[in-house]
């Protein structure tokens, strides 16, 4: 019998976000000593001593040179690919922040780490335990959908309801550059909640990209460090099984996302089932049930909790949401019990599984090749978008191999894509 084996974790990035996980990880029975790394070495001593971590390290280099097991990477969103290879052949398990990178190649080199090196990956994407995508996999394992043909993902975040504070907190002086993020490159909110549930990957997509007319600076061209001026844009895919996928990414929506980011909608041959902001419906070809009650999560803490003071008051209600009734909570640690959750009950399920996987060297849920499949196709609808939405085929790194976390530098095949 193979006992769980606890590991000490390096936090790397101390801003609004890494807070709320390290909390988790502290109380997580698995892990042990905690250590912060950040640009601005004041934010780390911070978070060090604001929650009784065990220090901090003057450098990303310092702590891949450190005996720490793992790392937890929570840096801005177009970095994560290089710091995770970095991280994975210094011999670190990695958990990252989403997405998990903005190129096909970067995906490609992360693949090929975690194969050569037998190390834990993890992407932590909240969409794959959102309570719909968590009751339409139940749905869809019971074979109550009959084929899933299609489905929808929506991530609707507006700019005006947080992110403009969001990016200036993360990016300063220049953040405007960095605040024109193309949506398709954040795609895992929404791509990872259709996946997540029917599985399967996208193998085509044709997306149109919506050029921003605000005119303040944010999706401008001329501003942007990614030359992008899209702040709103829809896809759709064609699916390994003959189905489809539409997927919205957009930053200028009249929506109110401070109430939910993420809405889900999946169409079978005998049912369907559809989400709103506060109302979630089953249905088949005799009538309706309203199944909102088993999806609506409870909050874990007050939105004027301090631990949240600089976070914008319209995201805050993302940082406490917690469990729904759809959410198997008897699978968690006793000690998450009574601490704060986040993004619709995701943050317990995303340490424990990340957790788990290191201690028992197993293969987490969104392993890399199920975080290549959430996160690929958005890099190649910007890519469609860019060329006026032509279809262009999306790579896929197939299934993990089996058994893969058993043993480190374990021999694997090379990491290939089809149709690169």
């Amino acid at each position: 019998m193979t006992y769980p084996t606890p590991f000490s974790l390096g936090v790397v990035g101390a801003g609004q976000f890494s807070g709320q996980f390290t909390k988790l990880f502290k109380a997580h029975p698995y892990v042990t000593d905690i250590y912060v790394t950040d640009v601005l070495p004041e934010r780390a001593e911070a978070l060090v001593e604001a929650q009784g971590l065990d220090g901090t390290f003057p450098s990303f280099d310092s702590m891949l040179e450190s005996d720490v097991d793992a790392v937890a990477i929570f840096t801005q969103r177009w970095t994560h690919g290089p710091l995770v290879v970095r991280a994975l052949r210094a011999g670190k398990h990695v958990y990252s922040a989403v997405p998990m990178a903005i190129s096909v190649e970067e995906i490609a080199a992360i693949i090929e780490a975690v194969r050569e090196t037998g190390l834990t990956y993890m992407m932590g994407e909240t969409s794959y335990y959102n309570p719909a995508t968590v009751y339409a996999r139940q749905r869809r394992t019971e074979g109550a959908f009959g084929r899933i043909f299609y489905a929808e993902g929506d991530y609707v975040h507006d700019m005006d309801l947080g992110f403009y504070a969001a990016y200036e907190y993360s990016g300063g002086p220049e953040w405007k550059r960095t605040a024109s993020y193309p949506p398709m490159l954040y795609p895992t909110h929404s791509v990872g909640g259709v996946i997540g549930a029917i599985g399967g990957h996208a193998v085509s997509v044709s997306c149109i990209g919506v050029h921003d007319d605000r005119g303040d600076g944010v999706f401008d061209r001329e501003v942007s460090m990614f030359g992008n001026d899209f702040s709103n844009a829809t896809a759709l895919f064609e699916l390994a099984d003959g189905g489809s996928m539409r997927i919205n990414e957009f930053r200028r929506v009249g929506y109110p996302s401070h109430l939910r980011e993420s809405r889900f909608r999946y169409f079978g041959t005998e049912a369907s089932f559809e989400q709103l902001v506060e109302t979630a419906v089953w249905q088949d070809k005799e009538g309706f049930s309203d199944v909102s009650e088993q999806l609506t999560t409870v909050p874990t803490m007050s939105l004027e909790d301090p631990s949240l003071a600089d976070v914008d008051p319209a995201l805050r209600e993302a940082f406490v949401s917690g469990l729904a009734p759809v959410h198997d909570a008897a699978r968690l640690p006793e000690e998450f019990s009574k601490l704060p959750n986040g993004h619709e009950g995701s943050h317990h399920f995303l340490v424990d599984d990340f957790a788990t996987a290191v201690a028992t060297r197993s293969l987490p849920p969104v392993n890399a090749w199920e975080a290549a499949r959430y996160t690929l196709p958005g890099i190649v609808a910007h890519e469609s978008a860019l060329r006026g939405g032509e279809r262009l085929p999306v790579p896929d790194f197939g299934d993990a191999p089996g058994g893969l976390a058993a043993e480190a530098g374990s021999t694997l095949p090379p990491a290939s894509a089809e149709e690169l």
